[in-house]
């Protein structure tokens, strides 16, 4: 598929969260695998996930997205293993909400860099990666299902899906 010149897939947060990474949880829009294919992220490294980018995104230098399956431990409330064969991916900061045009909470945002070598004395890299799931409102009280009850102020809380969306980026600083 030729694409118009000048094209770049730059979607925002809220638009990774409410259409891109819902569309995906349901089942619709096969298309989305052209720009965002579905790649278990942890078994590559990260200079080598470009060349693994949507069909129609290969040729961006600055940004790549995946979807990435969430381990089966993870999904059951544990810690997720964010290793790969030559380094981890270190979580920065606090996790973050997105939020939808209307000011609602629809997702969760969480960055991480990637370090080379084993923890704790791994060598930090340029390699940053912003991880993007979604949550909901819970209207009632909170219920014990522990696979999905990773709360956050208020009554929010991870949707029950096994998939989350992924942006990567080389991290450059301004002089």
């Amino acid at each position: 598929m030729k694409l118009a010149t000048g094209f770049r897939f730059f979607p925002t947060e809220e638009e990774l969260v409410s259409f891109y990474l819902r569309n995906q949880l349901v089942g619709t829009t096969q298309q989305m695998h052209l720009v965002i294919p579905v790649l278990n992220i942890y078994d590559i490294e990260p200079w080598d996930l470009p060349q693994l980018a949507g069909e129609l995104c290969r040729a961006d230098t600055e940004q790549w997205f995946y979807f990435t399956p969430r381990q089966e431990r993870e999904a059951r409330g544990g810690r997720a293993n964010r290793t790969t064969a030559s380094g981890y991916w270190k979580a920065t900061g606090s996790p973050s909400y997105v939020y939808s045009s209307d000011d609602r909470v629809i997702g969760m945002k969480k960055t991480m860099v990637f370090y080379k070598g084993k923890a704790p004395a791994g060598k930090k890299t340029k390699w940053k990666m912003n991880e993007y799931r979604a949550i909901e409102a819970v209207t009632t009280t909170p219920m014990v299902n522990t696979w999905c009850s990773f709360r956050f102020k208020a009554h929010y809380k991870l949707v029950p899906f096994l998939i989350t969306i992924c942006s990567f980026y080389l991290f450059t600083k301004c002089s």
